[in-house]
């Protein structure tokens, strides 16, 4: 049986990873709760995954994946286990997404820490579930190295899933061409004439650009791990 709060929690994290393919951080869990203090964040994640709802994965900051939902969210969202016995994936559940998976090309690293150089030509390509792509526009993929973003469940090695498009909306965790020359991968805010790109790791400063500095080349919209 869970709390209200434990609840709407696990509800948030589910949608979350159902739309961006990355759980909130724990800001935005606490904002979304209207809690005054991520403590408070930090216990209801405990109890969700003493209760067997999440599982917190180890060596990797803020990274959540979902284990099982209530029956109420099961029948709204969908959810279907990721893994049954153990790790061993489901035999009938890895080709059903391996028919509905679509290649996209790898094009090179971007920077999840210190900007690095502009997106190159695709090195390979990489399967990537239908359900995660939109229907309109471009997508492409990139390797992301570094762990300015882990508090957005971003580490390095992971493969980045973009959606390529010129614009942004405040809160887009976005990949920024910067004076034409390096790309990074943070989370985008605008701020009159000024574009402040945010790194989810305290270690990082965030940076600030005028608006003809920074080029907006695509939107984050998932995210491929291999464990």
């Amino acid at each position: 049986m869970l709390t209200r709060k434990q609840y709407d929690l696990l509800h948030f994290i589910h949608q979350r990873l159902q739309k961006d393919g990355v759980p909130p951080s724990f800001d935005e869990m606490k904002d979304a709760l209207d809690l005054r203090s991520k403590s408070g964040i930090h216990r209801l994640i405990t109890a969700l995954e003493e209760r067997g709802f999440i599982r917190r994965l180890p060596h990797r900051a803020r990274a959540i994946e979902i284990a099982r939902l209530p029956e109420s969210l099961e029948a709204s969202g969908g959810f279907r286990p990721a893994a049954v016995d153990g790790n061993r994936p489901d035999p009938a559940t890895a080709a059903a997404a391996a028919a509905a998976s679509i290649e996209l090309p790898v094009m090179g690293r971007i920077a999840a820490g210190t900007p690095i150089e502009a997106i190159q030509h695709a090195s390979h390509n990489v399967a990537v579930p239908a359900a995660m792509l939109s229907a309109a526009g471009r997508h492409y993929a990139l390797e992301v190295k570094g762990d300015s973003m882990i508090e957005a469940g971003i580490n390095s090695g992971d493969i980045v899933v973009i959606q390529e498009q010129p614009t942004a909306q405040n809160g887009d965790i976005v990949v920024a061409l910067i004076e034409g020359e390096e790309a990074t991968l943070k989370t985008f805010r605008r701020r009159g004439s000024t574009i402040a790109l945010e790194a989810a790791n305290p270690a990082y400063e965030t940076r600030l650009y005028q608006d003809h500095q920074v080029r907006i080349q695509g939107k984050l919209v998932g995210l491929i791990r291999t464990y």
